[in-house]
């Protein structure tokens, strides 16, 4: 699920600065780099799927437990400690999170059609390209609305956790609702906060600013994933 690594920016003495060139680069740096995760996610996902011996081998023999624990190690050590290592090793860590959460992510492509995946992902990114836009050019400060998702967010695994144990359906349909609501919502959130670090720190590119950039596009990355298996609830097709 997504976090709030980036921490809080509500007018604590943020300066928006006029945009530069610096601040320009670095925001298309959070996007190319997200969308290139992304890409090695899918392709990680898509391969494995092709090939039963890999997937017999994760979901029969205990390594999903592994990659899962694997993948909360790295997103949190990442989070935690970005500014303590080079952007190099941050951006490898970043890598190997997204083959990670690919190998854990290919059940899809057997649980779902591929049409029906490849629909959802297009409605995903027309989503969160519009609530995107909504962080990017709202002037209204969203960080009172941000706390109230992340307490949701909190609601939302809690309520997933005992739905594996009720198996209610009821239950199952309104947490993919709010799911949906709760990621959409974090995608405007998640992208001003992310404007807002780099117009303080990022007039000028360098290992720090890059770094600030990386764990934005590590965020919205999150975000985009979470969004994407929750409308795949309602638009996967498992025939």
């Amino acid at each position: 699920m997504s976090e709030n690594y980036l921490g809080n920016y509500a007018n604590n003495g943020y300066v928006d600065v006029v945009d530069t060139s610096a601040f320009a680069k670095l925001m298309r740096n959070v996007y190319v780099w997200m969308t290139l995760a992304l890409a090695v996610t899918g392709l990680t996902a898509a391969y494995i799927a092709n090939h039963p011996g890999w997937m017999q081998t994760i979901f029969e023999t205990g390594l999903m437990w592994v990659l899962m624990i694997a993948e909360l190690v790295l997103v949190v050590v990442l989070s935690a400690r970005i500014h303590k290592m080079s952007f190099t090793t941050a951006g490898i860590m970043f890598v190997a999170y997204s083959i990670l959460n690919g190998a854990t992510l290919s059940f899809i492509f057997l649980a779902y059609t591929m049409s029906s995946i490849a629909t959802t992902f297009f409605i995903t990114a027309g989503m969160f390209g519009g609530m995107a836009l909504v962080g990017n050019f709202i002037k209204k400060d969203l960080s009172g609305m941000g706390r109230f998702l992340l307490m949701a967010l909190i609601g939302l695994i809690i309520a997933s956790v005992v739905n594996i144990f009720l198996k209610s359906s009821g239950l199952d349909w309104v947490v993919s609702i709010l799911g949906v609501l709760v990621f959409a919502g974090l995608t405007a959130y998640d992208t001003q906060k992310i404007k807002f670090m780099l117009r303080q720190y990022g007039t000028e590119v360098n290992e720090s600013t890059m770094k600030i950039a990386l764990l934005g596009s590590l965020t919205l990355y999150l975000d985009f994933i979470n969004l994407f298996l929750y409308l795949l609830r309602f638009f996967g097709n498992r025939d």
